[in-house]
């Protein structure tokens, strides 16, 4: 999603999602590629870079409805577990608040 002030942040996503669909169809049967979007988690990253204000704003959303990074490992477990042959292309893990 493209928001004011985060154009560079969602630019450089679409750009991984288009990079990992490109490396998924040239890497041959036996390579699984995922693509792992995870929504607002939990990380200490968030509200670096901005200013007192905005930083403290992103910490205490964080605080209410940030997933915990153990949801994206989880995420990332499932794609693993897979049986041979099964490839999950795309995974995205996001609060259930998260618009």
């Amino acid at each position: 999603m493209v928001r004011p002030v985060h154009i560079v942040y969602a630019t450089t996503k679409t750009a991984v999602k288009v990079l990992t669909e490109g490396l998924r169809q040239e890497s041959g049967p036996h390579l699984r590629v995922t693509l792992v979007s995870p929504g607002f988690t939990n990380t200490e990253g968030v509200g670096k870079g901005a200013s007192p204000e905005a930083a403290a704003a992103a910490a205490r959303q964080r605080d209410e409805i940030a997933i915990p990074p153990s949801a994206i490992a989880s995420a990332i477990g499932y794609a693993i577990e897979q049986p041979a042959g099964v490839d999950i292309s795309e995974v995205v893990v996001r609060p259930t608040v998260q618009a």
